[in-house]
């Protein structure tokens, strides 16, 4: 039976298609019929992950743990298998799926922000007219002043 003990990246690296959890010694061990197994990096080293589909993309992969002398072979699938195991991953990735969704909105927030100000504009701007159609002086200078301020 298989249980994770430890899952942390010794770095997590990414580019616009992947998101890659690069694992070293003693930052990946497991529990293995109840006796500890550090990772080896002999075969596999990186967990590699599609940023669209939001999906592991190296399953076939196999990641190598040793005991002393015992080496035991497990697969990225099999590692998928594990509730713990996609926790910690998640844990680890996320940040990196929010960095990308607050990049994302951000030109939908800046067009945003562009409206609001038109509004604004067209707002004061009325405002004025009625101060102007109402003869009401002081409020027309308090207008014009706020106007020569913020666009001028």
């Amino acid at each position: 039976m298989l249980n994770i003990k430890m899952l942390k990246p010794y770095y997590v690296k990414e580019d616009k298609r992947f998101i890659r959890v690069v694992l070293a010694y003693q930052y990946f061990s497991l529990f293995i019929d109840n006796e500890l197994y550090q990772f080896v990096p002999m075969e596999s080293r990186e967990i590699i992950i599609d940023r669209q589909r939001k999906r592991v993309h190296n399953v076939f992969d196999i990641f190598v743990f040793q005991r002393g002398k015992n080496i035991v072979y497990v697969s990225v699938a099999d590692l998928l298998q594990l509730p713990d195991f996609l926790q910690h991953l998640h844990s680890i990735v996320a940040p990196y799926y929010e960095k990308e969704e607050v990049e994302l909105t951000k030109p939908e927030e800046n067009e945003t922000n562009e409206v609001i100000l038109e509004l604004e504009k067209n707002n004061l701007r009325r405002l004025i007219d009625q101060a102007i159609d109402s003869e009401d002086r002081d409020t027309f200078r308090v207008l014009t002043t706020t106007w020569n301020r913020m666009y001028s």
